[in-house]
């Protein structure tokens, strides 16, 4: 189970009782309850292991849930749907008798030149998957398929208007592509992005880019998001289906080493200085599959320092991420007392809160 530091940060500042639906807190902060929470509350740290194309397969996603975090890939990196389906009947069959297994979360690009599209979602659908995550596109015409079968939909967005378009399609939450994401990545400043969009949503935020350690999830639910995308860092697990040359590459990497191009497909992309990347003129799901290889990293390739199993990458995360907790408490309770704004929960009667 989630710790408790991770259940709700702010409960233990704030004493408010939980709620249905949405809960609010002291500035705002909010924490997932009911449904979302039934599922949220497996994840043994705030993290989705990101979608990345041509690196995330069924081992990589099985060892993700086994770490008890949510395991993403895009639909796309199985060859067929009758592959898709057999990905995910492997990925159900690695879950252990016992213990923790966290979220599989398939990752379908939504974009008209998809012609898997609704194949694939008929995958989805059949095998009942909790959460799905929509890329490059509204993700109007699979909200109502997806939530028939009970799945929840997050949709990517770069932009304020981008969120406007999703959630008006009925998307359940977003994943804001901030800048510094690997891959297919955003412009925004990821400190901006998340509070404008806190503005005008109380739904799940899972905040994309620059995440690179347990610091920074930690630094980012602080921001108002309730999940991380770590993805860099799991190029360069065993699990991973990167090339050994990609790996490399990336290990002996640093941010000045990352470049935004018009990467594989036509959209502004993160890459490795080096890698092949197109010469643009819009997205092609063609044209994204075409590109073979491509070296994406994000701004946090300085944190990648050795190939190792994801099992201990996530608990090394979790380990950073309960320090930085920790850290936060110690640099909050004396100032929230000096200035006068709060009594820590030891000092207050049996009857108070």
């Amino acid at each position: 189970m989630v710790s408790e530091s991770f259940r709700c940060f702010t409960c233990h500042v704030c004493s408010m009782p939980a709620r249905q639906g949405w809960e609010y807190h002291e500035e705002g902060q909010m924490s997932l309850t009911d449904t979302t929470t039934r599922a949220v509350d497996r994840l043994s740290v705030p993290l989705i292991v990101a979608p990345m194309t041509g690196v995330s397969g069924v081992n990589l996603v099985a060892a993700a849930c086994r770490a008890g975090v949510v395991g993403s890939f895009p639909t796309h990196n199985a060859g067929s749907p009758v592959e898709l389906d057999d990905w995910l009947h492997r990925i159900a069959a690695a879950r252990p008798p016992a213990g923790q297994w966290g979220l599989v979360a398939p990752n379908l690009v939504v974009h008209r030149s998809n012609p898997r599209l609704d194949d694939d979602v008929e995958v989805l659908a059949r095998h009942r998957v909790e959460l799905v995550i929509a890329s490059v596109g509204s993700p109007a015409s699979i909200v109502e398929p997806l939530h028939a079968a009970g799945t929840q939909v997050l949709a990517d967005v770069a932009s304020l208007r981008h969120v406007d378009r999703a959630l008006e399609a009925g998307a359940d939450g977003l994943v804001l592509l901030g800048a510094g994401a690997g891959g297919q990545t955003g412009w925004a400043n990821p400190f901006a992005f998340v509070r404008a969009v806190r503005e005008r949503f109380a739904g799940p935020i899972v905040l994309a880019g620059g995440i690179g350690d347990g610091w920074a999830l930690h630094a980012a639910r602080v921001l108002g998001a309730d999940l991380g995308y770590l993805g860099t860092r799991f190029i360069a697990s065993a699990e991973s289906l990167a090339s050994d040359a990609y790996r490399s590459a990336l290990v002996s990497a640093t941010m000045d080493d990352v470049h935004l191009t018009a990467g594989a497909g036509g959209l502004p992309a993160s890459l490795l200085e080096g890698s092949p990347s197109s010469s643009g003129g819009g997205f092609s799901q063609a044209g994204l599959l075409a590109a073979g290889e491509v070296w994406s990293a994000g701004h946090c390739v300085s944190g990648v320092h050795r190939v190792e199993p994801a099992a201990e990458i996530i608990s090394r995360v979790e380990r950073e991420y309960l320090s930085a907790v920790a850290a936060s408490d110690n640099v909050a309770w004396p100032d929230l007392r000096r200035r006068g704004r709060i009594t820590p929960p030891h000092s207050r009667s049996p009857s108070a809160g």
